[in-house]
């Protein structure tokens, strides 16, 4: 009872504060609204935008660890606080900024989805398919790449998989060990999964041999 109630209060808050933002948005009060998130981010969460940005996403999942139990409602506000600021500096005209935080914010519900996190404030699969089209103009880093190929690969997208695999080879950021250890899972799969992923066995195993 008591964890639904903390959960009721925390998409209530979250909620409230993202409208917050939004009508500061709408009102161009943009500074106002960028303070109001490193406000809110210092009060619940003992962390400054600015502190979440030099932090790897792996570090922040750390601090978001107790008694090895991920907090993911924390992990969910916190990507939705830098979806906003990522937002609110393109408004501006901070495209280095906004890139930054629409980058973190992506890793951030990547990783969310990545352990099945229960959707207690927003869906991040959705989310992340929003995020993506944000970023569409931009080159995605290649940390942002690998996390995403891995994502691919747990919901089952192969052509996906395959497609990021190509990207990261020719950057010379994958191996064609590893490469082949991707193609070797995707074998395991069932004949209809791998149909349904976009990459029909036949073509893997000529990908296999052409590596």
């Amino acid at each position: 009872m008591f964890q639904r109630d903390y959960f009721m209060r925390m998409i209530e808050q979250m909620t409230e504060a993202v409208g917050q933002i939004m009508n500061l948005r709408r009102e161009r009060k943009h500074e106002e609204a960028l303070l109001f998130i490193d406000e809110l981010l210092d009060k619940r969460f003992r962390l400054s935008s600015k502190l979440i940005r030099s932090l790897s996403d792996e570090d922040l999942m750390r601090m978001m660890t107790t008694n090895g139990v991920l907090e993911t409602d924390h992990m969910q506000a916190i990507a939705i606080l830098m979806k906003q600021e990522a937002e609110l500096s393109s408004d501006l005209g901070r495209e280095d900024e906004s890139f930054f935080a629409y980058v973190k914010a992506l890793h951030l519900f990547l990783r969310l989805s990545l352990v099945d996190a229960e959707p207690t404030i927003v869906e991040p699969r959705g989310q992340i398919m929003e995020l993506l089209e944000r970023l569409l103009p931009y080159e995605l880093p290649l940390p942002t790449k690998r996390l995403l190929m891995e994502w691919h690969e747990a919901e089952g997208r192969y052509d996906l998989v395959e497609n990021v695999m190509h990207e990261l080879l020719g950057d010379n950021a994958l191996s064609k060990a590893a490469a082949e250890d991707i193609y070797r899972r995707m074998l395991l799969q069932q004949d209809e999964r791998l149909a349904a992923g976009g990459l029909p066995r036949e073509e893997i195993e000529q990908a296999l041999q052409s590596l």
